[in-house]
């Protein structure tokens, strides 16, 4: 991750406000407010949002969103596997929070060529906070069997405080979508326990 008092382009700011765009749109339906856009020579090619709740699928984060955006048109244009690792290969990714395990793991095993993000993410993080799936050598297992990642380039803390905010404003206002309570809360009184 890059230190707090880097400067960086204008262009990539810009990318980072649509991503905030996103996860406002996501604020607005309940979700855990992160967004972001794929970008490809200069232009936005696709942006997601998270849609767990809307969905029901805990799988649907806004990268996720994002990158079957860009699978469903490249099959609809007939592209080969091939073609579309080598599209992935030339795409950047900005995103309001650090991409999680699931996400960053995808985003390696694609091939994306850099990831920007805005906030840490200090439960979940994948590009550094938690592990660090965007190194080209991590391997978390021993087994054939999982796919190993290309790794791509990251770099973190692009407009934090406004993503931070976001999420705050989020968590806040409380969560009506989260499941109730199995059990009553009990109340420690202090001296007894």
């Amino acid at each position: 991750m890059e230190s707090q008092g880097e400067v960086y382009s204008s262009e990539t700011l810009a990318y980072m406000e649509l991503a905030l765009e996103q996860a406002k749109q996501a604020l607005d339906c309940l979700e855990v407010p992160i967004g972001c856009v794929i970008v490809e020579d200069g232009k936005v090619i696709a942006s997601g949002r998270n849609r767990t709740t809307e969905t029901r699928n805990a799988t649907r984060h806004a990268e996720m969103e994002a990158i079957d955006v860009l699978l469903e048109q490249w099959q609809k244009e007939g592209l080969s596997v091939s073609d579309v690792a080598e599209k992935f290969s030339k795409c950047t990714l900005y995103v309001t929070c650090e991409p999680c395990i699931m996400c960053a793991a995808s985003l390696s095993i694609l091939g994306m060529k850099d990831v920007f993000y805005g906030c840490a993410n200090d439960k979940f993080g994948g590009c550094g906070s938690i592990l660090s799936l965007h190194l080209s050598h991590f391997q978390p297992h021993e087994s054939r069997e999982v796919a190993e990642g290309k790794g791509f380039k990251c770099r973190g803390g692009i407009m934090a405080s406004e993503a931070v905010s976001l999420l705050r404003c989020f968590y806040e206002q409380g969560n009506p979508n989260a499941p109730k309570p199995h059990r009553p809360v009990t109340l420690q009184i202090k001296g007894l326990d």
